[in-house]
């Protein structure tokens, strides 16, 4: 079986500033892609690499957990 197909994915969400910010963290290999969505604009989409503190961080910035369906809708472009 492939690398990374059988990871269960941590996902956050946070508003900021008018933005909302969601998360998706692969717990395994520290990686992970970020969805900043404003109103009125198209997503941004970022390919990120994290260390092992990134819960902590994430909670440190008071990210709540985030929900895997609005993730992926918004990943996939099916929802702006």
């Amino acid at each position: 079986m492939g690398q990374g197909k059988n990871i269960v994915h941590q996902y956050f969400k946070k508003e900021i500033d008018g933005a909302t910010v969601l998360v998706r963290v692969d717990p395994i290999f520290y990686k992970g892609v970020e969805i900043t969505l404003v109103k009125g604009e198209s997503p941004v989409v970022r390919e990120l690499d994290f260390d092992e503190q990134i819960f902590e961080d994430l909670e440190a910035d008071e990210f709540a957990a985030g929900n895997p369906l609005e993730f992926n809708l918004y990943w996939a472009g099916l929802k702006k």
